[in-house]
């Protein structure tokens, strides 16, 4: 593919990334529409994106197929929603998560929309994108590792950030997604990951998110203790055992991968850009 078709198309998909976020951040306190722009963000940016990257490469965009999205979804939230459970709940068998009550209904009904928001505009970016494209220079394992940097080190704009909680983002989630999509070669399954667990610490339990501060989701909730337990300030992101439980997702991700002859070696990929570069 050109260099200037690459450029163009994310030249279009960030555009519609920056709009559609700042419009999510704008609504954000205000559950109900919240909801709406959520919902919206996911439909604009998979068709922004479905319609770019089918122009610019002339193909059909196999990544955010219709057929099938629903399955892959379901898997996403059921893995994601179960990763997440996993580390909650051995931070409140050490004693280092409390509940106290219910805090707000209409708050986590507000975080559905805005973390929906989210894993679509990430997923399509990073994924979609970052992983994708270097994928096709770098093959498979460098793609993911350059792509999880990357996720992870912009987590370190967030006020509570930490150089920790950022290497622990692009372990667990930078590298997990990426190997999801390695596995799957779409990106609904990421998406549905990428949600499940992000509404299910703020919008559910009611932690930190990446170093955001306090959400109000539908527990009333302290988290304390230990950091290299809890994550800190920076939220269950940065616990231990988000970083391990995230880690055997992408091994088992990466075994997938091997499977369905998904890993693309640095070889094929230097081979595949100069075919391109001659057929040009």
């Amino acid at each position: 593919m050109k260099a200037w078709k690459t450029v163009l198309q994310i030249v279009i998909v960030f555009a519609v990334y920056a709009l559609c976020g700042g419009l999510a951040n704008g609504v954000k306190d205000n559950p109900w529409l919240s909801l709406l722009v959520g919902a919206l963000t996911v439909a604009v940016m998979v068709f922004v994106y479905r319609w770019a990257v089918g122009r610019t490469e002339n193909r059909e965009v196999t990544e955010l197929r219709g057929e099938g999205a629903a399955r892959a979804v379901f898997w996403g939230l059921a893995l994601g929603t179960l990763m997440f459970l996993c580390v909650i709940g051995n931070i409140y068998f050490l004693g280092d998560y409390e509940v106290h009550g219910i805090d707000s209904v209409s708050g986590a009904v507000g975080l559905i929309g805005f973390m929906a928001a989210a894993a679509s505009t990430e997923e399509i970016i990073f994924r979609g994108l970052l992983f994708r494209l270097l994928e096709r220079g770098t093959g498979t394992y460098i793609a993911l590792v350059l792509s999880g940097l990357v996720f992870g080190g912009m987590h370190l704009l967030n006020d509570d950030a930490t150089v920790a909680g950022a290497l622990a983002i692009a372990v667990e989630a930078g590298a997990m997604l990426a190997a999801g999509y390695a596995a799957t070669r779409n990106l609904w399954l990421p998406m549905g990951v990428h949600f499940a667990w992000n509404f299910m610490e703020s919008g559910v339990f009611s932690t930190q998110v990446s170093g955001n501060g306090e959400t109000h989701g539908l527990l009333d909730s302290t988290l304390s203790g230990n950091h290299l337990i809890t994550g800190g300030e920076f939220g269950p992101e940065a616990s231990v055992y988000a970083v391990l439980f995230g880690t055997l997702l992408t091994v088992c991700f990466l075994v997938v991968a091997h499977r369905r002859g998904n890993v693309v070696p640095r070889r094929r990929a230097e081979r595949a850009d100069t075919l391109e570069a001659l057929a040009r």
